[in-house]
């Protein structure tokens, strides 16, 4: 079992373009905090940090549940914001855009340490994203991955951080999604990302293994090793789905055991009611109705092996333009109240 860094262990370590002034204003304006202090500074809406004793993780009171529940509050929709706030007021990943990625990794890690807390990071820019679908893109060659990669761990510095390291690149070489000339190029840009973030002071890396519905741990373990978990801090579950947490925890405790017995943390944003089992079976995964928030982001599992309940996928963010959604990453508000209202 990996004895190395943990995500919230806070003695060790203490989403694009639209957001990064709002991290770079937070990071120059913020105090530090310690516990009695959470509730005093809410930037413009309100939102404050969460109990240290609840997780170490950073809420940013700028982002974009935080604005739309502050709006909804001024115009008189009290209901609605107070839906709203049930996203706003808990930690979200921020997901690092391509544009300025080393001032967006320093805006918000200094923000997050100048509150007392973790940042939590995506990084969804490899090539050949998502195999042309949704959210299809990513950086336009291995030198530019690197580069951002680099970019990013300048950001970082020796502030704290956790990162999820590119979501679906390891699955989608399992599942044939991603042709099979770009597997040698994707094994060694995954390995050299974690690699590179591993080697910071005071980052914690996991690497996207998948969920609980694609198909098998046997399936993974290997393309999981050829991409460096082994020098990762462990690996993600469920990332932007809807399965449970205990099938979730199935999931990742038998792959868990085929990988050295490493770590894991699950996404547990929209899972309150589990995957949706209607309509087109290959789109069960985008926008799905009837869905609910999961879960509270905490590092008190109950689990020695999961590190963290996390919020990784954004919670009222698009999965992609279908069900009526707008592109990936946008920001649904109908979608929003829809999943915070579902979780009573």
């Amino acid at each position: 079992m990996d004895g190395g860094r943990r995500a919230g262990r806070t003695s060790a370590r203490r989403i694009s373009a639209a957001v990064l002034g709002a991290a770079l204003l937070l990071a120059g304006c913020s105090g530090t905090k310690d516990a009695k202090d959470d509730a005093k500074d809410g930037g413009g809406t309100g939102i404050t940090q969460r109990p240290a004793a609840e997780g170490p993780f950073w809420v940013n009171p700028e982002g974009t549940a935080a604005h739309e529940a502050a709006a909804l509050a001024r115009d008189g929709k009290k209901d609605q914001a107070a839906q709203i706030r049930k996203i706003a007021a808990y930690p979200t990943a921020e997901w690092i855009s391509p544009e300025n990625p080393r001032e967006q990794a320093r805006g918000f890690t200094e923000a997050a340490a100048k509150a007392g807390r973790t940042a939590l990071l995506v990084l969804y820019n490899v090539p050949h994203r998502d195999c042309g679908q949704y959210s299809q893109g990513g950086a336009a060659d291995g030198d530019a991955y690197r580069a951002f990669v680099a970019a990013v761990a300048e950001g970082i510095g020796d502030r704290p951080a956790t990162v999820i390291l590119e979501p679906d690149a390891v699955l989608h070489l399992v599942d044939g999604c991603t042709p099979e000339e770009f597997h040698e190029e994707r094994y060694d840009l995954l390995k050299g990302a974690v690699a590179t973030l591993a080697a910071l002071k005071d980052t914690a890396v996991y690497l996207d293994a998948g969920n609980a519905g694609w198909g098998d741990p046997d399936q993974i373990h290997e393309p999981l090793t050829w991409a460096g978990v082994g020098q990762a801090d462990g690996f993600a579950v469920n990332v932007s789905n809807f399965y449970s947490t205990e099938d979730s925890l199935a999931y990742g405790k038998r792959l868990s055991a085929k990988v050295g017995g490493k770590h894991f943390v699950i996404d547990t944003s929209r899972n309150g009611n589990g995957p949706y089992t209607g309509g087109d079976p290959g789109e069960r995964w985008c926008n799905p109705p009837g869905r609910a928030l999961g879960e509270t982001p905490t590092t008190e599992t109950a689990d020695p092996l999961v590190d963290a309940y996390l919020w990784i996928k954004r919670p009222g963010e698009s999965d992609g333009e279908c069900k009526g959604g707008p592109r990936a990453g946008r920001w649904w508000p109908a979608y929003a109240l829809d999943l915070a209202r579902a979780s009573g």
